[in-house]
């Protein structure tokens, strides 16, 4: 896919769909999920979404105001990381898992472009479960200027200098959907 000033790469069935199963429901099962609340607009709302933050011990994250401290890694995320790094070819130290347990389950339009991230943030996303549209849209712009289904055992990584001129998003959704899992692995170059 070829967006100007962004380096994107995905690959659909990057994982087969035992596998695939197989972490999901393993996920499911020893996550200790959260759900943190954030401020938007002078309201205080909890994120529309369930998330744990894993990683190496100094990858300290810091997003929509608040420092996550890493989890170890589990073995299955030891398992999957290092799948992960060999498609990316670069080092990955975090970590973020996202439950969608449904349709109104979503993630607001952003930029991945923390500090600690670096100046060409490296993101390297997997799905599971159910198949969600990710948009993305030109920063300073509304509209969408291009969208992917993020299906079953999908990776997709974004590099180079995507998050400085691109955000995206996970909308909300009237339709069905069976839960999802999303596993961003990033590489904190520089932790909170």
């Amino acid at each position: 896919m070829h967006l100007t000033h962004a380096e994107l790469d995905f690959q659909s069935d990057w994982l087969d769909s035992t596998t695939a199963d197989l972490w999901f429901n393993q996920l499911l099962d020893e996550t200790p999920w959260q759900q943190p609340q954030v401020r938007l607009y002078g309201r205080v709302c909890p994120v529309p979404r369930l998330l744990a933050w894993y990683g190496d011990a100094e990858a300290r994250y810091r997003y929509s105001g608040q420092t996550h401290q890493p989890l170890p890694w589990t073995p299955l995320l030891q398992t999957i990381r290092t799948r992960v790094v060999e498609a990316v070819g670069e080092p990955l130290n975090g970590v973020l898992l996202n439950y969608y347990r449904d349709g109104q389950d979503s993630m607001g339009w952003h930029s991945d472009d923390e500090a600690e991230l670096g100046r060409e943030p490296l993101v390297a996303s997997l799905s599971l479960g159910g198949t969600r549209r990710f948009d993305l849209r030109r920063k300073g712009q509304s509209r969408i200027e291009h969208s992917l289904a993020l299906n079953h055992g999908s990776l997709l990584v974004m590099r180079g200098p995507t998050q400085h001129y691109w955000q995206h998003q996970v909308a909300k959704t009237g339709s069905p959907c069976v839960p999802r899992l999303n596993l961003t692995f990033r590489l904190i170059r520089s932790p909170a």
